[in-house]
């Protein structure tokens, strides 16, 4: 692998890897699909798709990837369960360097990294990571049952976080800065529902202080509401505050003042190198779906289709 030079790797196996690979492999380039750390992407933690056209049947987001997955392998695409960690993306030949120490040759790359949680980046917070403070309710939920926990954020994922965990734990308190969200009134009006038959809260205009804890594990938090502070006790506090993101590795890359790819040179997915694409939560800060993120892993994979022509 470390001579042969590749036609396409794609980095980032969420729905923008997917459908690149589906495409490309579609195309006789012979992709190789470089996973990364978290296979299927953020989407895995997603309990229910409910606005993916045509899976009227609300799969979940492991299903979803899954189903990507084997038609993208179907195809011939070869998938290595890898991670890139440096990268020399200038001239005619890219080199990607992975965690195995492994080293790939290739004609152009796709990079569909996506994007990782944000946390609130309090020291209390770092202390009671694994021990009570998640970013993720699908994964960590299990282990609430029957207790009470807070969500902190205001937008759809936040919600659905809270809702998911309204279905295992004794009481859910959704905790926002603000008055207002950005959330699909679909979720607000079936967390309204939940608030009515008292398992869950709206805590707003409210941000956190501190994470509260007895070293081992979070026994509340402290809040800033407004011109006071309030202690709620808690077992369990889940960060829903939006994503970074996921582009450390590639520093030859223009970005924004956020951290996100930067795009349109030449055509909608080239980078500012030329033969190196970007597709999905990696380059796109505004609308962040699955379905965007395929459409542009779709775009991405004809760019270079044309682009090694």
């Amino acid at each position: 692998m470390t001579d042969k030079i590749l036609n396409t790797v794609i980095i980032g196996s969420g729905p923008a890897g997917y459908a690149a690979a589906i495409y490309t492999a579609r195309a006789n380039l012979n992709p190789v699909l470089v996973s990364g750390p978290e296979v299927g992407g953020q989407l895995t933690t997603t309990p229910e798709i409910g606005n993916w056209p045509g899976a009227k049947d609300n799969p979940s987001g492991f299903d979803l990837m899954q189903t990507m997955m084997e038609h993208a392998k179907q195809l011939g695409t070869e998938m290595l369960s890898d991670t890139v960690v440096k990268t020399s993306l200038k001239g005619e030949v890219k080199e990607l360097t992975l965690a195995s120490g492994k080293v790939l040759k290739t004609k152009s790359v796709i990079i569909g990294t996506g994007a990782k949680a944000r946390y609130l980046g309090i020291d209390s917070e770092e202390q009671y990571k694994g021990k009570g403070v998640s970013a993720c309710a699908t994964c960590d939920g299990f282990f609430f049952r029957k207790k009470t926990v807070a969500v902190i954020g205001g937008g759809s994922a936040a919600f659905i976080e809270a809702l998911f965990l309204t279905n295992m734990c004794e009481k859910v308190y959704l905790v926002h800065r603000r008055e207002g969200f950005r959330a699909e009134k679909v979720l607000i009006d079936r967390f309204d529902e939940q608030v009515k038959l008292g398992k869950a809260e709206y805590v707003l205009n409210a941000t956190v202080d501190t994470i509260l804890g007895d070293g081992n594990s979070v026994t509340g938090v402290k809040l800033k509401q407004k011109d006071q502070f309030i202690e709620l006790p808690l077992n369990g506090l889940f960060v829903a505050i939006g994503h970074v993101p996921a582009t450390e590795p590639f520093p030859e890359l223009e970005k924004d003042d956020q951290g996100y790819l930067k795009t349109g040179f030449g055509t909608e997915t080239q980078t500012s190198i030329e033969g190196v694409f970007a597709a999905g939560d990696c380059c796109d800060p505004v609308y962040r779906q699955a379905i965007t993120s395929a459409g542009q892993g779709c775009k991405a994979a004809l760019d270079v289709e044309h682009f090694l022509m």
